[in-house]
């Protein structure tokens, strides 16, 4: 999607808010969800992570660095900020935070990456039937989601546990912040990440209530993605009087968006996402279908359900590697790595230094490297890598595919595989299916929030409508004698998988 300068871009505006799992972002769309050149303002922030699997954040100081997001891309709209009609938001999926009844925050955020749970994940095997849970709540059971964590921390800090009067995600935290208790809802999209909902139903799931200890009042009432909070505080007010009175839409959870703003809305184009960690999904109906088992359906709104899987693993993989290995052969071994012929280092790699989700959701994986040989050098771990990822979206997609449209399309998306030419071709060739590459900027994310909010004022008139971002595209077509080579490659990370944590078990 090709971005306009403010003096092009065309009324109204909307100011999209991108809540991301390593920065917080703001920028302006133009009505034809068009990005507004220069208007964009970033803050990078690092998780706390512990050596026993915690990923955490606190709440006000991730706050206060979105304020001043919003402040730069004002700052940036100039005169044009008085054409800003409505904000929307995406926001990392599957976070927890406990406020108490003034709405502090008397817990961390934790993130999707925390592993603290998995004894409670074990405890919870045992007790409750997973397939009837996976195919209620759309969420297999993990560390990823809120059941498992609920349990850790009633047992690991019942006093805090027991401060708790709303259990949310970070997005309804900064509605909260901004708007006050007329904000208190959650959006569907938000609320089909937790494992806490019946996402054909849409309540809470009882059992899930039962096994985790909350109350149902304890969550945020549902609403639509399209239901909007009006007006600011005054402190908020006094800072940015032109968005006193403009609709503020809830948050969406990140992955949708990506869809959305991708222009992957139906059954015929799926979203591959790279950053950090990956993701494959497709916006579909939702129906009575049995969920496989790599597979997991969240919801976007009443209409659309997201069926897909995400990778714990994408790019903090060759990052970690590249600190491991040096920062200072870091640039020649990256290219070198991308030179190499596939599946010619000798190596299988699991790259699961952040455990793992989809496609095992293995709560006890970690990383292993077989195949390791005195002429192992940076390249070929770097590569190694690469194509590891790539076997985990394979896996993915041989679940995905029969649910998509035939002659379905790809649309690559993400930092990590849009400004890595060589990795986005090994993807493409372990899928052995074409991949639209869009622009290394586009914003996809964003885009979606900016464009669900346009619908919701009635610029738009569905989702679909907003003009196609991959138009212009460079599309990478696969190489059937590479191909062949990481079958073999796939084959042998199956194996090793299989060998080391058979069940989804701990491997010691």
């Amino acid at each position: 999607m090709p971005r306009v300068s403010l003096a092009e871009a065309e009324a109204p505006l909307v100011l999209a808010l991108d809540m991301g799992t390593s920065s917080l972002r703001a920028l302006l769309f133009d009505r034809h969800g068009r990005p507004v050149d220069g208007t964009e303002a970033q803050r990078p922030y690092d998780l706390r992570t512990t050596p026993d699997g915690g990923a955490e954040a606190d709440a006000a100081p991730l706050f206060e660095l979105l304020l001043g997001c919003i402040d730069g891309a004002l700052q940036a709209a100039g005169g044009r900020v008085a054409e800003i009609e409505a904000v929307g938001s995406s926001c990392f999926w599957h976070s927890l935070l406990g406020l108490d009844e003034r709405g502090t925050a008397v817990t961390p955020i934790y993130y999707w990456a925390d592993t603290r749970s998995v004894r409670q994940v074990d405890e919870l095997r045992r007790e409750i039937d997973v397939a009837a849970m996976h195919a209620r709540t759309g969420c297999p059971l993990h560390s990823s989601f809120w059941p498992a964590k609920l349990r850790w921390l009633r047992a690991t800090a019942p006093a805090t546990f027991g401060q708790v009067a709303r259990w949310c995600s970070f997005g309804e935290y900064v509605m909260r912040r901004l708007h006050g208790e007329a904000a208190a809802g959650v959006s569907i999209a938000m609320a089909s990440g937790t494992g806490m909902l019946d996402v054909r139903r849409l309540e809470s799931d009882a059992e899930m209530l039962a096994v985790t200890g909350v109350d149902r009042e304890q969550l945020a009432p549902l609403i639509d993605r399209d239901t909007p909070a009006t007006s600011i505080g005054r402190e908020y007010a006094a800072r940015w009087p032109a968005l006193a009175e403009v609709p503020w839409f809830p948050s969406l959870g990140d992955g949708a968006c990506a869809n959305v703003g991708g222009g992957a809305i139906g059954p015929d184009r799926l979203a591959l996402t790279l950053g950090t960690s990956g993701a494959m999904r497709m916006v579909t109906p939702i129906v009575d279908l049995p969920l496989p088992d790599r597979l997991w359906m969240y919801r976007l709104d009443r209409a659309h359900g997201i069926l897909g899987g995400a990778l714990s693993n994408g790019g903090n993989v060759p990052a970690w590697l590249r600190r491991l290995l040096g920062i200072e052969v870091a640039a020649d071994a990256w290219r070198e790595a991308g030179e190499l012929a596939p599946d010619a280092h000798g190596l299988t790699m699991l790259p699961f230094i952040a455990g793992e989700r989809a496609p095992s959701w293995n709560a006890h994986a970690h990383g292993v490297v077989a195949g390791l040989t005195l002429a192992t050098g940076p390249k070929e771990l770097l590569r190694a890598g690469m194509e590891a990822v790539a076997y985990r979206f394979a896996l993915i997609y041989e679940a995905l595919a029969p649910f998509a449209a035939a002659g379905h399309e790809i649309v690559a998306g993400g930092a990590a595989i849009l400004n890595s030419p060589a990795w986005l071709q090994i993807i493409v060739d372990v899928l052995d299916h074409d991949v639209l590459a869009p622009p290394p900027d586009e914003e996809a994310s964003a885009r979606g929030a900016a464009i669900a909010a346009l619908v919701a004022i009635g610029v738009l008139t569905d989702l679909s409508a907003a003009p196609d971002p991959v138009d212009g595209a460079v599309v990478y077509r696969p190489d059937r004698d590479r191909h062949e080579r990481y079958r073999a490659g796939l084959a042998r990370h199956v194996r090793l998988e299989g060998l080391l944590f058979p069940d989804g078990g701990a491997w010691v």
